[in-house]
């Protein structure tokens, strides 16, 4: 249920804002959006997983006080993640 390294290593370069950027709050929030999609996708067919929905949760609150984090820091870099990502309509 985890993302492989080679789509871990996509989302950094694609998300990084500099080279070499791996814990950039972009770059987290990308890593665990992929992550809570994969997720959401084995809950279709494990309906009573619940073990794994506590951690689904938990990367859902994570992601939502890293993109809380970075509206406050620059809202510029919010909007434009949150566009890349299409979380929000």
């Amino acid at each position: 249920m985890s993302i492989t390294a080679e789509r871990k290593q996509e989302l950094i370069k694609e998300y990084a804002t500099q080279e070499g950027d791996t814990g950039s709050p972009e770059v987290q929030v990308a890593i665990l959006t992929s992550r809570i999609v994969t997720l959401t996708e084995h809950f279709k067919d494990h309906k009573k997983d619940n073990h794994s929905r506590r951690g689904l949760i938990k990367m859902v609150n994570q992601r939502r006080k890293l993109l809380d984090y970075l509206k406050g820091k620059d809202e510029g870099r919010y909007t434009t993640l949150i566009g890349r990502l299409g979380l929000r309509k």
